[in-house]
């Protein structure tokens, strides 16, 4: 059995992890391992391959990032190229990809990644590519699955940069407002929010009004507290208004971000208090995975092998109820799992006096 890796999308702590248990696991039933570097940039180049074995993969557990790089602008049926008229445009190279899997004879791909690589793979498998997909991303928004390699540890990272930040809207009696990623999904701002004690915390899955947000703040000054902390997701968004984003390059989805500060100057305007916004942009995505994110990567790393084993193809390994199960890659295909407005995060939130903005 000859099988390939790669990691796609947005990097994420765990994505080694999830390379070396998937590796040892091959080689020890005797397999041949390759990975494919940057996405599926390798595939295109003279040499598609690495050779993956112990000594590559060993002692990267603890190392943030992903050995074999990712991207993405890498969608193969999307591939970013220059037009003769010197414009970018896009052009499908799809099949060159397949015929360079018949020709190093790979039975199978392990494609780790999150939505927008699972889109990927589900196309892929209709051309008859065999893959089992691991569920990769920092937003927690693969449908089917309760946690993604990479939460845990961004979740972490952004609970004590907030935690941080509120010391300082103490001390200086300010209104900070601190944006994290998750792209549509509240499922970090919602998270470290409640962990950290915000006070406001606006994610997509809930549109704000800034009056909801201004009555919280009046509600805190008149007892006594004179500061206000606010997270926000880079989704959120106003009632009755626009995603704020910083525009879409060629081949890649459009970039958000830009609401903290948006967020910021308008409370600054309506309560006439100093206010600052912060962003906490890649830091949630790098260095060392938490333990929780080291162990669940190595399983779903382990898993993806066993279900090639089975000759269980075209399957993602999920974490259900804390037991690890396979679903179609085509029945997640577009979808995205939100935040549940009914579920007792939203409903703790709620209880212990967090405003979410509506």
């Amino acid at each position: 059995m000859k099988v390939a890796i790669n990691t796609g999308g947005g990097d994420a702590p765990g994505l080694n992890a999830a390379i070396r248990a998937a590796t040892l696991a091959a080689l020890k039933r005797g397999w041949e391992v390759l990975g494919i570097k940057n996405g599926y940039g390798s595939i295109y180049t003279d040499e598609p391959f690495i050779k993956l074995d112990a000594r590559a993969v060993q002692g990267i557990t603890l190392q943030g990032g992903t050995i074999l790089g990712t991207a993405n602008r890498g969608n193969p049926f999307e591939m970013p190229c220059k037009k003769d008229d010197g414009s970018w445009g896009t052009k499908d190279v799809s099949d060159h990809l397949v015929q360079t899997f018949e020709e190093h004879g790979i039975d199978a791909l392990i494609a780790i990644g999150g939505d927008g690589s699972m889109n990927i793979a589900s196309r892929l498998i209709k051309k008859g590519i065999n893959i089992v997909g691991v569920p990769k991303t920092i937003d927690n928004d693969i449908y089917g699955c309760d946690i993604t390699l990479g939460f845990d540890t961004a979740i972490d990272i952004a609970t004590e940069a907030i935690d941080r930040i509120t010391t300082t809207a103490e001390s200086h009696q300010r209104l900070m407002v601190v944006e994290v990623m998750g792209r549509y999904a509240g499922w970090i701002a919602l998270y470290a929010g409640i962990a950290s004690s915000a006070d406001v915390v606006l994610i997509p899955e809930i549109p704000f009004s800034y009056e909801s947000i201004v009555e919280k703040i009046k509600e805190r000054e008149s007892r006594g507290r004179h500061y206000t902390m606010i997270v926000v997701a880079e989704g959120a968004k106003e009632q009755d208004g626009e995603l704020v984003t910083k525009g879409k390059a060629v081949g890649q989805e459009v970039q958000l971000g830009g609401i903290a500060e948006r967020v910021a100057d308008e409370l600054s305007e309506r309560t006439g208090k100093e206010s600052r916004s912060v962003v906490l942009g890649h830091l949630q995505r790098g260095g060392s995975p938490s333990t929780y994110d080291r162990l669940i990567s190595l399983r779903f790393g382990a898993a993806a092998v066993r279900c090639i084993q089975e000759r269980d193809f075209n399957k993602l390994v999920v974490l259900q109820d804390n037991k690890l199960k396979r679903i179609p890659i085509t029945s997640i295909a577009n979808k995205m799992k939100s935040v549940s407005l009914d579920s007792d995060t939203v409903q703790t939130a709620r209880d212990i006096g967090i405003c979410l903005g509506d």
